[in-house]
């Protein structure tokens, strides 16, 4: 079957994926871009934004998990279009703010609302692309995390330059309605989309473990259940201990480029983040491009998972030297490579849920492991931000950095290694719920 006879709506859904996340970080990463100004207005200290980075990676944990259940509960067209609305209106209230607490609140339900991206995109992954796609098509959707590092710094501090604060989070939050538009024009599950072709559908179900589209009618597993199987807890155990690493980079990047390497980021337009954050997408699309690669040269898919997850993670170890390197380019390298390799490892472990699950429990384990991420990701803060304080208060700020980078360098192997531990193979969870009699005469069939 030729690729003009397959067709490819799935790709233009991935496209779709790709754009709802590069405004879900654009939306994250404006307080970050614009840290040193607010700092000055409102006189705050490393520990007062470090509690608002925290307020936002606490409510995103939370959110993770209500969002993973919901999206398993009423599908991921209406799932995404709640998570979307909301997060774009609290965007934009952060322009109202008029105090830390200010910023702590409209963080709070940006984190909650940004909370139900991924698992409404890794359930879409599930139900439309086949086992052997499915890491390419997360590598590229979660390419967006990065595109928006590159075109939000321009764009934010061009708007700071031009009008205000409020108004980079005025517009940067507006941007959301407009994808929304898109979304309901052109997503619908796979059995129910009319401008699919029977050979694509064929295709996207060419190795479903499935009964045929049970799965796209909302279901949902028992949360309980999923606790006791051990491959929720590799997958949880590997956002735990890397998804702190991601957030410190995109909370505090800015930060360290100035205080190490004396840059106005003003000035420069935010360039220097645009380098990083250019390798970044590449390792994004590599990460999802390797696995599927060696899966069809004929590797196990669990071996071709793992592989490129160890490779991914020894990547990172080499930003622990970036504190003593004085080159600007070499240091932008250096963190270019860690950020490359974790979107890599990103792309790769949310697949490998899909691998392991059945799609009707994809989303809550993803809110699952998610929410651990963002636990660490709410405690990681808190530390940067006493480290830094303490540091700064001896005037060895390099020192500070140089613990944290070394804390991130190791994260990735410490993670690779409980997750081979708790699923060495990586086998499919069978989780003993018969599809009954209805869903048999409500399933949808493609001749």
């Amino acid at each position: 079957m030729n690729s003009t006879t397959l067709g490819k709506y799935r790709w233009g859904i991935c496209a779709l994926l790709f754009f709802a996340t590069t405004i879900n970080y654009v939306d994250r990463q404006v307080i970050g871009l614009l840290k040193d100004t607010l700092t000055k207005e409102f006189s705050w200290t490393e520990k007062d934004y470090s509690y608002i980075v925290t307020a936002f990676s606490a409510a995103y944990a939370l959110g993770l998990l209500g969002f993973g259940r919901l999206i398993d509960k009423i599908g991921s067209k209406l799932g995404y279009t709640v998570s979307v609305a909301i997060w774009s209106i609290s965007a934009m209230a952060h322009a109202a703010a008029r105090s830390t607490f200010g910023f702590g609140a409209a963080r709070s339900v940006l984190g909650v609302s940004e909370a139900g991206n991924f698992p409404a995109a890794i359930k879409t992954v599930a139900e439309w692309f086949p086992k052997k796609e499915r890491a390419l098509a997360t590598g590229l959707f979660n390419s967006g995390a990065n595109i928006a590092a590159i075109v939000g710094p321009p764009a934010v501090y061009w708007i700071l330059t031009s009008y205000h604060w409020q108004t980079a989070f005025i517009w940067t939050g507006a941007i959301g309605f407009i994808w929304l538009i898109f979304w309901w024009m052109f997503y619908e599950v796979p059995a129910k989309q009319k401008r699919l072709s029977k050979e694509e559908y064929a295709f996207i179900h060419s190795d479903n473990e499935e009964v045929k589209d049970v799965e796209e009618k909302p279901q949902s597993v028992k949360w309980g259940k999923l606790f006791t199987v051990r491959q929720t807890w590799a997958f949880v155990f590997g956002k735990l201990l890397t998804d702190p690493v991601w957030w410190f980079f995109l909370f505090w990047l800015p930060t360290y480029l100035t205080s190490t390497y004396h840059l106005d980021m003003e000035s420069t337009k935010g360039w220097p983040l645009v380098v990083v954050y250019s390798i970044s997408s590449v390792g994004s699309i590599f990460g999802g491009w390797l696995s599927s690669y060696l899966i069809k040269k004929g590797w196990p898919v669990f071996k071709a998972r793992k592989v490129s997850m160890l490779a991914f993670a020894i990547a990172v170890v080499p930003v622990v030297i970036v504190p003593h390197v004085n080159n600007l380019a070499v240091g932008l390298g250096l963190i270019g490579l860690a950020t490359a390799a974790h979107q890599a490892w990103s792309a790769t472990i949310f697949t490998t849920v899909s691998d392991m699950f059945p799609k009707k429990a994809v989303s809550s384990v993803v809110g699952i492991g998610g929410m651990a991420g963002s636990v660490g990701g709410s405690l990681f803060p808190l530390l940067v931000g006493v480290i830094l304080d303490h540091y700064k208060t001896l005037n060895n700020i390099s020192t500070g950095y140089g613990i944290i980078l070394t804390v991130c360098g190791v994260a990735y192997l410490a993670a690779w290694l409980l997750m081979h531990a708790f699923a060495p193979r990586m086998e499919q969870v069978q989780l003993d719920e018969p599809i009954t009699a209805d869903d048999k005469k409500n399933a949808v069939y493609s001749n």
